[in-house]
């Protein structure tokens, strides 16, 4: 791209300082949207997006997130809708919600006939690679190029060692050739938590959050969560390090995002928070003004509709269910009032269908089958899952009974939940019985009725080995979306 950087840095800024000012957003300029920017996409594994210092944590280290964020636009609302790998990615990169593109399950299949992020970006003169961890079904609809270098398993251990070359000549041949589009997926901080230096985290000096148990066993593998959060950090500073060498730094958007939360008891696998938000942050040095952050809401299902319309499709000739966000990138304001929570929890365990929703503020959970106990099998199995969940259990309810009511409120849930997310960010003050906030309540309810209506979602039906085995035949029982607009 050949630019005056002057004019491309002054310019820019007084525009989008305009539109801050008029409190209304811009679009990006025409000459700026035909100059095909990068994209570089780097893609946390399960790591709890408020265990990261930028959004309030206080004891992992992450200098390179740190620094990323100072140098672009840090999202404080940020939503994926289901909280499982599988489902995530898919959403991430096909603009579709989990029953719209079929993967409502983890270790399940997306429908045949969908398109994803490959498909959309290359009739735009875009390559189109993936380097790390896949994990999306069927193959010929996530036709990514294969970029290696990063390991693709995200349960080996140790992680194999990782290789930056074949990235930088992914990225560097946008130089002289078309852009590039290239997601890089990490497989830290998923377990096994055996990466990095846990001796920079001694157990007790570790300052747990209030969802999870303080045990010895909880500390010593939080301890070992953190080191493996600080060595992801590091290979984000490697990917960066290695997009600058690349001299594409200027033209390329960068996103990071943390996935979904981590594999402690009310993080990943459930509606909360803690599992369904994530952190991102977007860095484009000579478009997005540093060190800002904003309270629109975007969802996973977004990026894709947004990659599209910087690269210069037209994303209204798409059935997409996200949004475009560009505007938000100009700094203008939401382009959603409502993000929503889908959780199906086969194969995992017995079926515990769960639908939310939230407005950035109140958060409304309904759990569809309140009569059943929760079990997650890779955190509650003895065979699978580490020792701090027996250490929840075997805890005296006399002397620590608040280990007894985080495994009440893991393994019993009531059919509604209702919470004050932005300010009570761990949930744990359910307010669904308050009468001050019954309006709140019922109008989020009528809203996610809406939603599911919307997305033929017939609620706990979906959750069964029928509908499961279905869709891994590429064979869907429920939902898909046809031309139709939630806000």
């Amino acid at each position: 791209m050949v630019m005056n950087q002057t004019r491309s840095n002054v310019s820019w800024a007084v525009i989008m300082l305009a539109g801050l000012s008029l409190g209304s957003s811009t679009r990006l300029p025409e000459q700026i949207r035909n100059e095909k920017p990068n994209f570089l996409i780097i893609i946390a594994d399960d790591c709890t997006y408020n265990d990261l210092p930028i959004y309030g944590g206080g004891n992992a280290l992450t200098p390179n997130i740190d620094t990323l964020a100072k140098q672009g636009l840090t999202f404080n609302q940020a939503y994926l809708t289901e909280a499982i790998c599988q489902p995530c990615r898919s959403e991430l990169y096909t603009g579709l919600y989990p029953l719209s593109n079929g993967c409502a399950w983890n270790h399940s299949s997306s429908r045949p006939d969908i398109n994803s992020l490959p498909d959309y970006l290359r009739p735009q003169g875009y390559r189109v690679g993936l380097a790390g961890k896949v994990h999306v079904l069927p193959e010929d609809v996530y036709d990514f190029d294969e970029v290696p270098g990063f390991d693709e398993n995200c349960v080996r251990n140790p992680t194999l060692p990782h290789n930056m070359e074949a990235i930088r000549e992914y990225m560097a041949s946008a130089k002289n050739g078309p852009p590039f589009c290239l997601v890089v997926a990490l497989v830290e901080p998923h377990v096994p938590w055996v990466m990095g230096d846990v001796s920079a985290y001694p157990p007790g000096s570790i300052d747990l959050p209030p969802n999870l148990a303080d045990t010895p066993e909880t500390r010593t593998e939080f301890s070992r969560y953190l080191a493996e959060i600080t060595y992801m950090d590091s290979q984000v500073g490697e990917i960066l390090s290695g997009l600058k060498e690349s001299e594409e730094e200027k033209k390329t958007l960068v996103l990071f995002t943390s996935e979904q939360g981590s594999q402690f008891p009310g993080c990943k696998w459930t509606n909360y928070n803690t599992g369904i938000h994530t952190a991102l942050l977007a860095r484009w040095p000579t478009m997005i003004i540093p060190g800002q952050r904003t309270d629109a809401l975007v969802q996973y299902a977004d990026i894709t509709p947004t990659l599209l319309d910087l690269a210069g499709g037209k994303t209204d000739e798409f059935d997409f269910d996200g949004r475009s966000f560009v505007d938000v990138l100009n700094g203008g304001p939401s382009q959603r009032q409502y993000v929503y929570g889908v959780h199906n929890n086969l194969p995992e365990g017995p079926p515990y269908p769960i639908r939310s929703i939230t407005d950035g503020r109140f958060h409304y959970i309904r759990n569809l089958l309140p009569g059943e106990i929760y079990i997650e099998k890779h955190l509650m199995a003895k065979e699978i899952s580490h020792d701090y969940w027996d250490s929840w259990v075997g805890d005296d309810p006399l002397r620590k009974p608040e280990s007894y009511q985080l495994v009440k409120r893991f393994m019993r849930r009531p059919p509604e939940e209702l919470y004050l997310a932005k300010e009570d960010i761990f949930e744990m003050n359910n307010l669904i019985d308050d009468l001050d906030y019954r309006d709140i309540k019922n109008k989020l309810s009528q809203a996610l009725d809406e939603w599911m209506e919307s997305q033929l979602d017939p609620g706990d039906r979906v959750d069964t080995p029928e509908a499961l085995e279905s869709a891994r035949k590429g064979k869907h029982l429920h939902g898909r979306r046809v031309n139709r607009v939630i806000q």
